[in-house]
C-alpha cells in the first residue's frame, strides 16, 4: 500500500479525497484499498517523512490536508522499483465456488459468474473512459511518445487485459455449466 500511495503522488499534490478518487481510477486497477486504509497510510507516510502535508483553510468546508511526495519519498519509491517483484497469489472466492460447482448449487454458481461478468464489463467501460481521457484524441503511439508519464497508461492497459480475460473465462465457464446442466 505504501508504494502504491507514493506512486499515486507522482502526479502531484493531492488531498486525501483526491487521492481516494484517483486511487480508485488508476492504482485501483491493481491495488485495492478502502479510504480508511488510504488515510492511515497517508498519516504513516507523513510521519516517516516520505510525504509532506499542508493544511488548506476553507471557508464553507472543513480544512483539508494536501500531500506531496518528498525527496525521501521519491528515493524510497526509486529503491522499491529496483527490488524484484513478488509473484502474484490469486485468492478469489469465485474460483472456490466454481471448483465446488459439481457438489453445490450450480444455479447459484452461474449467478456468481454472471455477476463477475457484469462487474468486468463495468470496469472495462470505466477503463475505456479513462483511456480516452488519457489519449485525448491521440493514438496510442503518439501518447506513449509524448506523455510525461506512461506508467498510469501501462497499468491501465493491464487492467483492461485482465477484465477482458475475465469476460472470456466467464463466457466459457457459463457455456460449460450450461452444457452439463
Amino acid at each position: 500500500m505504501r508504494y502504491a500511495v507514493l506512486a499515486a503522488l507522482l502526479d502531484g499534490e493531492a488531498s486525501g479525497y483526491d487521492l481516494a478518487k484517483a486511487f480508485d481510477a488508476s492504482v485501483g486497477n491493481f491495488w485495492a484499498a478502502t479510504p480508511q486504509q488510504l488515510y492511515r497510510e497517508l498519516d504513516r507516510l507523513a510521519a516517516d517523512g516520505l510525504i509532506a502535508a499542508r493544511v488548506v483553510q476553507q471557508e464553507r468546508r472543513p480544512n483539508k490536508r494536501m500531500f506531496t511526495l518528498t525527496g525521501t519519498g521519491r528515493d524510497a519509491l526509486r529503491a522499491f522499483t529496483a527490488e524484484p517483484a513478488r509473484p502474484t497469489a490469486i485468492r478469489d472466492e469465485l474460483m472456490v465456488k466454481v471448483q465446488a460447482a459439481d457438489a453445490g448449487d450450480t444455479a447459484a454458481v452461474r449467478a456468481a459468474v454472471e455477476a463477475r461478468m457484469e462487474a468486468a464489463r463495468a470496469k472495462l467501460a470505466r477503463y475505456d473512459r479513462t483511456r480516452a481521457r488519457l489519449l485525448d484524441g491521440r493514438d496510442e503511439a503518439a501518447y506513449l511518445r509524448e506523455a510525461e508519464r506512461v506508467g498510469p497508461y501501462l497499468t491501465l492497459m493491464r487492467g483492461r487485459a485482465f477484465e477482458q480475460e475475465n469476460l472470456r473465462w466467464c463466457e466459457r465457464t457459463l457455456e460449460v455449466l450450461s452444457s452439463r446442466g
